[in-house]
């Protein structure tokens, strides 16, 4: 067991504890609030600091674009075919990325939802995993957590150069029309054989990795930038009556009135760097304060390698810097995060019962000077500063 001390807790409930402990017992938290010292317990004494949940980054594609390496460690994007929902994010993503340290050490970030990038118009299935451990199988919280899709320019640039559909937005949208199309036969079928193997449809990878899109087990990731991509994933989506979010949603803050209206969430970033391409050009740090004013519940993301994990904190406190309130841009990296995922039943905030995933920081973790002091996943110290 472990008592965390004297901290300055922010719950991400609302409330704050001045002064406060936390109990931590077989991985989960057993207490919050004034607690006794106990016998045998671990005493962490966070008197003048911070105690947070574990920051959740709601996008990234952690350990599938390895640091310090080219192609042998780039496996994120399988350019082959626009169409692979079949591809898992947990066969490629390695744990012994220098980035998960840096994830857990630097940045406080104690799960991610990691998966394939935006090549393809479907490009497989995302995974939320912890930032500690060293077998993949071990680290998964959710997987299949959500089948990433893609819009706009991405798609267009890979397939155009190899002269294959999609070439157009047309194309990318009819892409996905089509293999939905095809999904949702294909549980026709399948419910109509039943348990009489004799009528049941030819066995379809692709068919059979979309199920859980059409049967409402998982969201549609939706790589959406500009403004008319995200209208066209939401249009795709009330179609065929799928659960959607919006990824990136650069444009956003032009159209919050419609993503309100079409009742999604916004998870959105990289909002740091320079603007690499066209659909960028609308980039601004003050699109989530914008969508949370509207309603709208938003996580921001670092895109991670596009900005590196550990600065989740940063971009959080550049959107506040923007126009987001302090509570609203912590929201976003925890338990705001933690919902649009569907997972705040285990993270995203420090209540009884959840998940031990708890970061000290030495100062408030908006000030560009601060640092984990300590960093626990599921109640094991994995970082002590």
């Amino acid at each position: 067991m472990i008592l965390i001390k004297n901290g300055k807790i922010l719950t991400m409930t609302g409330e704050t504890i001045e002064n406060g402990s936390i109990l931590i017992k077989e991985g989960k938290i057993a207490g919050i609030g004034q607690i006794n010292v106990q016998d045998g317990v671990e005493v962490i004494d966070a008197k003048g600091h911070y105690v947070l949940p574990g920051f959740i980054d709601a996008h990234c594609h952690l350990g599938m674009w390895e640091s310090s390496i080219g192609f042998e460690g780039s496996d994120g994007n399988e350019i082959t075919d626009p169409i692979t929902p079949q591809l898992r994010a947990i066969d490629a993503i390695n744990p012994m990325d220098e980035n998960f340290e840096e994830a857990r050490s630097l940045g406080g970030v104690t799960m991610v939802a990691s998966g394939p990038g935006s090549a393809n118009v479907v490009g497989g299935q995302f995974c939320a995993i912890k930032t500690a451990g060293i077998v993949i199988d071990d680290m998964v919280v959710k997987a299949p957590l959500a089948m990433k899709i893609a819009f706009g320019e991405n798609p267009k640039r890979c397939y155009n150069e190899r002269k294959v559909t999609p070439t157009t937005r047309m194309g990318t949208a009819s892409e996905l029309r089509n293999i939905l199309f095809k999904a949702f036969e294909y549980k026709e079928k399948l419910e109509q054989a039943k348990d009489d193997p004799s009528k049941k449809p030819a066995f379809d990878f692709k068919l059979e990795a979309l199920q859980s899109v059409v049967n409402k087990e998982i969201p549609l990731k939706a790589h959406a930038h500009r403004a008319d991509d995200i209208i066209t994933a939401v249009r795709i989506a009330k179609e065929f009556d799928v659960k959607i979010t919006l990824e990136h949603c650069t444009e956003g803050h032009l159209i919050p009135e419609f993503i309100k209206k079409s009742d999604v969430s916004a998870v959105v970033g990289p909002s740091f760097g320079h603007k690499t391409k066209f659909e960028l050009q609308n980039l601004t740090f003050e699109t989530p304060g914008v969508l949370t004013r509207a309603g709208i519940k938003v996580a921001i993301m670092t895109d991670s390698p596009v900005i590196p994990l550990h600065h989740l904190n940063m971009c959080a406190a550049l959107s506040m810097k923007a126009g987001m309130t302090e509570e609203d841009a912590l929201k976003a990296i925890t338990i705001n995060a933690a919902e649009i995922l569907e997972l705040d039943d285990r993270v995203g905030s420090l209540e009884v019962g959840k998940d031990a995933d708890v970061v000290i920081w030495d100062r408030h973790p908006f000030d560009l000077q601060a640092s984990p002091l300590y960093t626990i996943i599921d109640g094991n110290i994995v970082h002590k500063k």
